[in-house]
This record gives structure tokens, C-alpha cells and sequence, in this order.
């Protein structure tokens, strides 16, 4: 395929939409339409541009402008106490993969992609990023402040950020240098000059947890069962079997609860049972009853109000009471969502014979049980300033506090969430991120096309026939044969299973997502990784796949890993005893089930780079499920006799 430029049409058409349509003549009349991107219209400041085959023809291009509508813009969120200009994280897909950098307001890069994740700048001028599965933290500059060393770096609270490597937990400050030495088994962060630790029993038994202060210091020694975060000077902790107890900063007792269950705190009021596996009320701090125990399940109090749940035998029928125990909403919705600010979600299931598929959602008022609006909502997140993240079943918006569209712009086809960053809202819908200027013009997107080399580009491609199936799969741009290239993406799409799902609904009983990346590029060899996730509805978990392919793009050849070898080489037996002495040999691998390999497939799964061949198993085939997809690398160097250095595959990418 061929890519024009059509940025002349963007001239005088100011935050307008732009649609194109491309038509071949076929001898007769313009009756061929060429697919185009999958956006129905593409913004007039982007970068336009049509694609058309590579081969020879007349080809019309027909185009419409459609003004934006006019917006009503809320005011800015004050943005006092923020950096001159908040820099926005931002990934990447490139032929190294994806990578995250970081934009400013215009959509600028201003930090280039090099991270494997990247995370929002905080209130201090820092940002955790990832490199090869490990974190650090870097300045609004980009330089590192800590290298990426650790497993985990949690948001900095109160002049602290805890983080774990291989020893354990602890802290460190906004230098980056470690508070202290000693590592814990779980270390939680800040809260009023303490945080929760745990440390193994030394006497056997269960972990026993205590709280350091902000230099690291035990000040209170880990002696109790169980205990929470302090709020408002105190915190719950469990003392003994059957005894719970509130204690101010300094561990001073304030009051006892010998019940077998007691809950955290919310606005002066505990959940509890008064026997075993017994319903459950509220008490007060001083440890009267508030409630009496009637409900099966009750949460913390919030705002004035606490969710409970007053079916029996696990089932659901969720509700809202005031903290004198009054119905505010009848428990007899499947979920109930305190949002914030006086506003709540109620929950019934999409589908009633199979609830564990979701449910669908109205807004009510949170003081009077009022519905607010009827329209039903497949995902709904907490209101901030009077707006509410939400989708339905075609688009992702704002909400306002009457349950109905909001005036703030944008309006996204797709399934995800909205949320404000600085002076831009990110959008993360249908699992591709965006940022927008409060008027709702697009700023910055995930780009779509993959540069290799000219000609060869990778297109992305979006495959959603209904809200259960999403798939992204590549279109490899520049092969000069029409055949070749049609042979070659018709297979990728094929592969990427984007073809044949259906239109969903009661009958599709499980959810499917896809998508891929450039694995390797090399002068004529495209590695693509092709990934994808099917998770049966009800089920546990889902089972990932991944497969590589290793196209020549001149050829349009997909290569096996019999390919690489010479012919009549023992390859399966060799590459079989180095994997299993890996095994055998490098503690990595220790996770493998005794005695469950038994050697590599002449087929087996791989992928190649220009420094090895990497061997690979799916889930559960020799591992445990979390074990991911187990992977060995073998460098070239072990294997040299064996490769057949004159052979189509190894010329690919030498």
C-alpha cells in the first residue's frame, strides 16, 4: 500500500473534521471502494492522508469538511501549586517495541520514548518509570534521580515513596536515598507520620505487624495480629483472637471490641459480627452498638452513608443506609458504587442468568435515593469536581452530578475512562491512549503507523465487532508485489484471529482482546509478536496466547524454526539438551514442574533477534500459570555449527 498526504485540505478548515472516501476505476465506472483508517473522520490538523494499492490504476479521492459543533467549556480546574507546564505520559509504538516518553500541553514530545512504562509526574517534580521490569524515578528533565533498581516504587506520601526489591520493603526519600536498611515483609505507605509494616513471627505462625515512622524507625514494635492505616490519630488492630482494639499514634489503647470481627473505622462507626461467621452491624468508637448485626455484608461508612448487602448464601442484594441504620436505596441491586460526592452507581446484571458478565449501570443521589438518570452505563468511576468518568455501549465521557451527559468535552468511540492531567483530560479507550485540550480538540495521539524502513511501515488496524471481542492487528505497508502483500496481511489478520467473531451478546460466552508489536527489524526480516487473551466468562482467569512471525518482506515468506537449520541437522536434539540443562542449572528456572520437560517440538515456538534464538512455552505446558510463557535464550554463538548461514531465513537479517 501506498500512503498520500492530503495536508493541503487542512488549510482553512480550523478544528474541523475532514472525511475521505478512495474509489478505483475498474474499466467501467468508480465502483471500487478502498478500505480506508477506521476513524469515520480524521481531524483536520493531523496529519491527513488516504492509502491506495501499490500497483497501477486510476484512483479518485472524494473528501467532505464537517465544522465542530460548538462546546460549552467548564471552567479550568485551578491548577495552582502544578509546574509552569505538567509533562503527560505518553507510549509509543515503534519498531523497538512500545516505549513511553512524555508530551507537554501542545502534544510535543518532550521527553523521548525510551521507558517501558511511565508514570504521571507528581506533586514533587518526580516520575516513576520502567525499564526491563525494574523502576526508577526521573525529573521533569529527564534525568534519573534513582536508577531503575527496584521491583516496585509506590507514589510518594508524605515525603516518602515505599519500594522492594529481591531483599524486601522499605522506604526512601524524595532524593532517593533509602530512609533505612532493614527490609519487611510488607511495608505500607505514609499515613499521618506512620506506616504499616509486617515482619514473619519469629515464634512461628502468622506475620505480626507494627508501624514505622517517617525515618524509619519501629515505633510501634510488630506485636498485633492484623491492623489498618491510621486516620484522624487512630487505627484498628487486632490484639487476639476475638479482640480488636483502637489505638491513638503512640499505641495507647483507646478502646477494646471483643467481638470476632471487627472492620476499619469510617466516619466514627465499625462494621462487626457479634458471633462467628454472625451478621454484621456497626458499633461505635466507644464501642456501643450503633446498628444491631442484620446484614450479610457491610462496608465502611462514607459520607454520611455505608453499602450492605443483605442477601443470604453469597448472593447479592446490595443497598444504602444512613448511619442510623435507614434504608436510603433498597438493598436489591446486584452492586451498589459510592462515587463521591453525594452520588452513587446502581448495579444490575446485563445479562440475569449469567451476572459474572457485568452489570449495568443508572446514578442516584446518594441523600435521597433519588434515580438520576436512566440511561444505562457499562463502566462508572468516582466523581471529581462534579464529573464522573463513564461508558456505555458506544462511547466514553464525562458525566456531571445529574447523571446525564456532561458539557465537557470529549465524547470517544469506545469502551475506557477520562481523566485530568493538568491542562489536558487523558483518554484510555478501547486500550489506546489520547490526550485532549479542555475544549475536547485532540492534542495527541497513540500513533497508528509503525516506521521501519522505506518503504516498510506497519499499519495498525482495529477489528471490534462487539464489546466482548477487541483486536488490533498489523498491516505491513511496501511490498512492492500487490499478491505478496495481500498474501501476507490476509494471513496476519487471519492470525490475529480479527475476523469471524460474531456480534456478541448472551450467546458469546467469553471475552477476547488482541493486539502486537514489532519484536525485531533487520534489513529485510519483520518479527511480529502477536498476543492475545481469552478469558472465558465466569472462569478464574483467561489463557494468554503469543505467537511470533518472521516475514521476509521482499519474499512475503513466513519462516519456521526448521528454517534456520541446516537440513538433516539434529537441531531439536541439541537445542532440547541446552534448554534442559538450563533448566537444570539456572536458578530462574526453578518454577519448572519436576519432571514435566521432555524436550523441545521440531515446531517448537520461537523468536529471533540479532543476538539469539529465544524457545518459549505456553502457560501450565511446563510451569505454573503465573509463570507466564517460560523462555530460554540460547545466543548463536552455542548453535553456529547447526545454522544454515546460507540460508534464505539467517540472510533475512544478516
Amino acid at each position: 500500500m501506498l500512503r498520500i498526504k492530503l495536508n493541503e485540505l487542512g488549510k482553512g478548515n480550523d478544528n474541523g473534521l475532514i472525511q475521505t472516501e478512495v474509489w478505483r476505476w475498474d474499466g467501467i465506472g468508480w465502483n471500487e471502494c478502498i478500505p480506508q483508517q477506521e476513524e469515520d473522520f480524521i481531524r483536520a490538523d493531523d496529519d491527513l492522508f488516504v492509502t491506495i494499492p501499490a500497483e497501477a490504476g486510476l484512483y479518485r479521492v472524494d473528501y467532505s469538511k464537517k465544522p465542530l459543533e460548538a462546546l460549552i467549556v467548564l471552567p479550568e480546574v485551578d491548577a495552582s501549586g502544578l509546574r509552569a507546564e505538567l509533562l503527560h505520559p505518553a507510549p509509543f509504538r515503534l519498531k523497538e517495541g512500545t516505549l513511553w516518553g512524555y508530551i507537554n500541553n501542545d502534544g510535543r514530545t518532550v521527553i523521548e520514548p525510551r521507558y517501558d512504562y511511565a508514570e504521571d509526574f507528581q506533586e514533587n517534580g518526580l516520575a516513576v518509570v520502567q525499564r526491563k521490569n525494574y523502576s526508577g524515578l526521573i525529573d521533569s528533565s529527564g534525568r534519573e534521580k534513582v536508577k531503575p533498581l527496584y521491583s516496585f516504587i509506590a507514589p510518594f506520601a508524605e515525603g516518602r515513596a515505599v519500594v522492594s526489591d529481591a531483599k524486601g520493603y522499605t522506604f526512601i526519600d524524595e532524593k532517593g536515598k533509602e530512609v533505612t536498611s532493614a527490609r519487611y515483609d510488607y511495608l505500607n505507605s505514609l499515613h499521618e507520620g506512620r506506616a504499616l509494616f509486617s515482619k514473619q513471627n519469629t515464634t512461628g505462625g502468622n506475620s505480626l505487624y507494627g508501624y514505622l515512622d517517617a525515618q524509619g524507625k519501629e515505633v510501634l514494635p510488630a506485636v498485633y495480629l492484623d491492623a489498618g492505616d491510621f486516620k484522624d490519630g487512630t487505627a484498628l488492630v487486632k490484639i487476639a483472637e476475638g479482640e480488636y482494639a483502637l489505638i491513638d499514634l503512640q499505641g495507647t489503647v483507646l478502646h477494646t471490641y471483643k467481638y470476632p470481627f471487627v472492620g476499619y473505622p469510617g466516619e466514627g462507626l465499625l462494621a462487626f459480627q457479634a458471633t462467628e461467621n454472625g451478621k454484621y452491624g456497626y458499633l461505635h468508637t466507644d464501642g456501643s452498638i450503633a446498628i444491631q448485626p442484620q446484614f450479610t455484608a457491610a462496608l465502611p461508612f462514607s459520607e454520611g452513608r455505608a453499602v450492605i448487602n443483605t442477601a443470604e448464601d453469597y448472593g447479592n442484594a446490595y443497598g444504602l443506609i444512613d448511619k442510623q441504620g435507614k434504608a436510603i436505596i433498597p438493598a436489591t441491586y446486584y452492586e451498589v458504587q459510592q462515587l463521591g460526592e453525594n452520588r452513587v452507581a446502581l448495579g444490575t446484571p446485563v445479562y440475569a442468568d449469567q451476572p459474572y458478565r457485568g452489570s449495568r449501570y443508572v446514578i442516584a443521589d446518594a441523600l435521597t435515593g433519588r434515580i438520576l438518570s436512566t440511561h444505562p452505563l457499562l463502566g462508572v468511576n468516582n466523581y471529581q469536581n462534579g464529573l464522573a468518568s463513564v461508558y456505555d455501549a458506544k462511547d466514553t465521557y464525562f458525566i456531571d452530578k445529574s447523571g446525564k451527559k456532561a458539557a465537557q468535552p470529549p465524547v470517544i468511540a469506545g469502551s475506557g475512562s477520562l481523566s485530568f492531567s493538568g491542562d489536558l483530560i487523558r483518554a484510555d479507550v478501547d486500550q489506546r491512549t489520547a490526550y485532549y485540550d479542555r475544549r475536547g480538540k485532540q492534542v495527541w495521539r497513540q500513533n497508528g503507523v509503525i516506521p521501519l524502513r522505506p518503504p516498510y511501515s506497519v499499519l495498525e488496524k482495529k477489528y471490534k465487532p462487539n464489546r466482548d471481542y477487541l483486536v488490533y492487528y498489523p498491516v505491513v505497508e511496501g511490498i512492492a508485489v500487490a499478491e505478496i502483500s495481500k498474501s501476507v496481511n490476509d494471513k496476519l489478520r487471519s492470525l490475529s484471529l480479527a475476523e469471524g467473531a460474531g456480534t456478541g451478546g448472551a450467546g458469546q460466552d467469553f471475552s477476547y482482546t488482541g493486539d502486537f508489536a514489532v519484536s525485531y527489524f533487520r534489513k529485510n526480516l519483520l518479527v511480529l509478536e502477536l498476543s492475545g487473551y481469552r478469558f472465558p466468562f465466569g472462569a478464574a482467569h483467561g489463557m494468554p496466547t503469543m505467537i511470533y512471525e518472521h516475514i521476509n518482506l521482499r519474499t512475503g515468506k513466513f519462516y519456521t524454526l526448521s528454517d534456520l537449520f541446516k537440513p538433516g541437522s539434529k537441531y531439536v536434539q541439541k537445542l532440547s539438551e541446552i534448554v534442559g540443562k538450563q533448566i537444570a542449572n539456572d536458578p530462574q528456572y526453578s518454577y519448572v514442574f519436576p519432571d514435566t520437560y521432555k524436550g523441545i517440538t521440531a515446531d517448537q515456538p520461537f523468536y529471533v533477534d540479532g543476538e539469539a534464538l529465544y524457545l518459549y512455552f505456553a502457560p501450565y505446558e511446563i510451569a505454573p500459570y503465573a509463570a507466564g510463557f517460560p523462555t530460554f535464550r540460547i545466543p548463536y554463538a552455542e548453535i553456529m555449527g547447526l545454522i544454515s548461514t546460507e540460508g534464505e531465513f539467517w540472510q533475512s537479517f544478516h
